[in-house]
């Protein structure tokens, strides 16, 4: 009998939170406007945090629930390397936002 391989355990937060980063798990948050927030991203590098975050600041909770479920086998993927990072999550993939790609 196989065993199903453990999911990792997930953080929501509207918006960044040092509680969350403390405990090592990775964020799902909705802030459009993280990647401007320089004491966010200095609290993503400090706990080497792993973001997943929605930008669109219009969307339905539902929509969100949607982009987050659509895109879980890339942020299980993601997940699975070490932080810090910040990738915000679209309809249908997940782009790297922090570090920004050279």
């Amino acid at each position: 009998m196989l065993t199903p391989e453990p999911q990792p355990k997930f953080l929501l937060d509207r918006s960044l939170g040092r509680e969350a980063a403390v405990r090592g798990w990775p964020i799902l948050m909705k802030d459009k406007r993280i990647r401007y927030r320089r004491a966010e991203i200095d609290t993503v590098i400090q706990y080497q945090a792993q973001c997943f975050v929605i930008t669109k600041g219009d969307l339905p909770s539902g929509e969100m629930a949607r982009r987050f479920l659509a895109t879980r086998q890339a942020i299980f993927d993601a997940v699975a390397m070490p932080g810090p990072y910040i990738y915000a999550v679209q309809s249908d993939r997940i782009d790297r936002l922090y570090p920004p790609r050279s």
